[in-house]
């Protein structure tokens, strides 16, 4: 993709002599660290005024970078933000690096704390995909394995996700018709909505029978330094255990994501 861009902007040459990236390219990358350092999207005369770039150099690098999925244009604000490839790339970074390090001996205490299966995941596009998955002393049969991907908005660790992100950057990950699994569930943007400001009050996400029947799962999203959500721990257990233990479960998942934040910052627990 960004070698496009230079062959657009910078007549074809791709890297100088000496390896470095050319000024096309550059930008590119400027572009998505000012993306990133806003919560919102942005008009692409703000992008051009913090980068003090030309306005046809600015709609040229944001056309390319939308095309390959870098970022994402909502032309009924006219703005743009960080597009669904971002997110994968960001995400690939986590699953290489240490977060799953980090995360396992969070997973193994909740695991043998509550007696349920705890998870880890995160988002991948409008899925959710877990990277890993801890049982408990009694194993528990789930569809939640390590490489499983659903759907985000049926999942407590999807919703817990998108409840973190901004309006607009939840309506360029889910798309309409929502799909089901088991006949709950939300169906409509705004049955999404109303489900992620519950979440967002409550500090955890909750499902009841949306994934399997007779099964509920909460989860809770830890958080970069700018407040962005990076992975979701959770925790699946049967339907039936009653109010109490799901709200002892959604404390517990909510504490363990605040430890994995702290721990990925290098910043202590608030």
């Amino acid at each position: 993709m960004l070698s496009e861009i230079s062959d657009g902007l910078s007549g074809g040459e791709a890297v100088v002599a000496d390896g470095t990236l050319v000024p096309a390219a550059r930008r590119a990358l400027q572009v998505l660290r000012v993306l990133a350092a806003h919560a919102e999207p942005l008009p692409a005369t703000t992008i051009a005024r913090e980068l003090d770039l030309p306005r046809s150099t600015t709609y040229q690098l944001l056309t390319a970078m939308a095309a390959e999925g870098f970022v994402v244009h909502l032309p009924e604000e006219r703005r743009y933000g960080l597009g669904l490839a971002t997110f994968e790339v960001g995400s690939a970074w986590l699953r290489h690096g240490r977060l799953e390090r980090v995360a396992t001996p969070l997973l193994v205490s909740l695991a043998a704390t509550l007696g349920h299966t705890a998870h880890l995941s995160v988002l991948h596009g409008d899925e959710s995909l877990y990277l890993l998955k801890q049982q408990p002393p009694r194993p528990q049969p789930l569809v939640t394995d390590v490489g499983v991907r659903l759907p985000a908005h049926l999942t407590a660790s999807g919703r817990s996700l998108l409840a973190a992100l901004p309006a607009a950057q939840v309506r360029a990950v889910v798309r309409p018709p929502l799909v089901g699994r088991t006949g709950r569930g939300p169906t409509t943007m705004a049955e999404l909505r109303t489900l992620l400001a519950q979440d967002r009050r409550r500090g955890w996400a909750e499902e009841h029978g949306f994934i399997t029947p007779g099964w509920s799962s909460v989860a809770a999203s830890s958080t970069d330094h700018t407040g962005r959500p990076t992975a979701a721990v959770g925790i699946t257990m049967p339907e039936d255990l009653g109010r109490d233990h799901v709200a002892e479960a959604g404390r517990a998942v909510q504490a363990a994501a605040a430890d994995l934040t702290a721990r990925l910052s290098g910043r202590p627990r608030p």
